[in-house]
């Protein structure tokens, strides 16, 4: 063998071996949404509405010419009637969705000027293009922001015939024109149709799929990641979207979790709809949350029961004497704040949230920094309640499990037994309300205005939750697709 060929053999071998990595990289989807076949079919009819609307726009130009001693000009050509007998939209495995219409009608009108000899006649003309056939494919992916949207359109358009029915005194004298001049409208409408279709595709339809909020606000302290991690997959049966599903602190966007939570999978069809979301999609809320300090509250003297209040300076009472006695009675407060993200956990019985916090008793003297009496950590478990509402998806969070402990001594731990009660009460009623007021409001769903979510059912996995639920549309395709132009 020469030795330039034994040089060459062993360069591939790097990249082979970065082939496995490659594929490990690839990063795993926080959420995931399923639309079935069965959601596909309710879409038909609004994608029949919208094409029907589309189709009766279309513009025709004028036509005019000579034939023998005919003279003719048809102007103002309107489609009046539109009969789509077979419409059917179904999936294109690994391709997108397909368009199609069979055995379908349609009826136009136009004003005719005709001269034959030194006879003139006008009027309007009703035609009639029957045996309309529609191929359409609409091929998706996703553009650079990770949005999803229709990347090619192919289209085929063909009538079987077409006929005019002519009226007026010469009716009788030129129907002869009409299969010449049908011929004509025929080829100028098939030349119509599928630009028209291409157009509400790629403009109108994509607008709507732009109006999809990709990366957006929630609050005041947070927003979401909606970017789609790679290509859709199309089977017969479904489009699986897997998307990012991560929050991050509006303050600093960079600052997330590294998803290493299990991946949501989808298995059902029965349903519309599917949106299955990782703890990952949970945690990153958490964190981000955690991050803009929401997990941070103070409770004060005046919003403190006076019953708590008063059982705080009589645990405490040796520390405020030996501290300074005439400061007794200063205001008592309470602050917590986490110690830690908070972290949720989902099996197949329910999910919890759960949050260690560091809960400090401070007696806060007027116009003089706080005096630390005591420094606590609390752990708290919490079950969360998933739901749906319209097309935002909100958690509501209730306390199952509080545990209390001092951070100094084992002696003071059970010093702090009498608190236990009522800082679980003060919990209940301050510290639940107050997260369930961010985590109540929800999030948006990332599906097109419009499109809501009803008769929705939560299961639990391990690891994951898989909502499955039915479409409403409030309004039509044709008007989603207008607002968003």
């Amino acid at each position: 063998m020469p030795l330039s060929s034994r040089r060459l053999w062993p360069r591939p071998l790097p990249l082979l071996l970065l082939l496995p990595w490659a594929v490990a990289a690839a990063e795993p989807a926080g959420c995931k949404i399923r639309i079935t076949d069965k959601g596909l079919d309710m879409l038909k009819w609004e994608t029949q509405k919208f094409v029907e609307e589309e189709l009766s726009n279309i513009s025709m130009p004028e036509m005019s010419g000579k034939e023998g001693n005919f003279q003719y000009a048809i102007s103002d050509v309107k489609i009046t009637e539109l009969n789509l007998t077979y419409v059917d939209l179904s999936f294109l495995p690994d391709v997108g969705v397909g368009f199609h219409v069979s055995n379908s009608s349609i009826t136009l009108s136009f004003y005719r000027q005709l001269l034959y000899w030194l006879l003139y006649d006008t009027g309007r003309i009703e035609a009639s293009a029957d045996g309309v056939r529609i191929n359409t494919t609409l091929a998706l992916g996703r553009d650079a922001s990770g949005r999803l949207k229709i990347a090619n359109v192919t289209c085929q358009a063909k009538i079987h015939k077409m006929r005019a029915k002519f009226s007026g005194t010469l009716g009788r004298v030129y129907d002869f024109l009409g299969k010449f001049l049908t011929t004509g409208m025929r080829f100028l409408l098939n030349k119509q149709i599928c630009p028209a279709l291409q157009h509400a595709s790629l403009v109108h339809v994509n607008s709507m799929l732009e109006g999809i909020p990709v990366r957006t606000d929630v609050d005041g302290y947070i927003g979401i990641d909606y970017s789609l991690t790679d290509d859709p997959l199309v089977t017969s049966r479904s489009l699986d979207m897997n998307f990012r599903g991560m929050f991050f602190h509006l303050r600093d966007e960079q600052d997330t979790l590294v998803n290493e939570a299990t991946e949501p999978n989808i298995k059902e069809y029965e349903r519309m709809i599917y949106l299955a979301l990782s703890e990952f999609f949970f945690d990153s809320g958490l964190y981000a949350y955690y991050k803009a300090g929401i997990f941070q509250i103070n409770v004060t003297n005046d919003n403190m029961p006076k019953d708590l209040e008063m059982l705080l300076r009589t645990t405490f009472f040796a520390t405020i004497m030996m501290l300074n006695p005439t400061r007794m009675d200063a205001p008592v407060s309470l602050e917590l704040s986490a110690k830690a993200p908070p972290k949720s956990t989902i099996k197949t019985s329910g999910a919890t949230v759960a949050m260690t916090a560091i809960v400090k008793v401070l007696m806060t003297p007027a116009g003089l920094p706080p005096v630390l009496l005591s420094s606590m950590t609390m752990e708290c478990k919490f079950n969360a309640r998933v739901f749906i509402h319209g097309k935002r998806l909100a958690v509501q969070i209730d306390l199952r499990r509080f545990k209390m402990y001092s951070n100094q001594s084992a002696l003071e731990s059970l010093a702090l037994i009498p608190l236990q009660a009522p800082l679980k009460t003060i919990l209940q009623m301050s510290v639940v309300p107050h997260l369930n007021k961010w985590t109540k409001r929800g999030v948006g769903i990332p599906l097109a205005d419009g499109m809501d979510l009803i008769e929705d059912v939560v299961e639990y996995h391990n690891g994951f939750i898989v909502i499955g639920a039915n479409l409403h549309f409030s309004k039509g395709l044709r008007e989603m697709a207008a607002a968003a132009d």
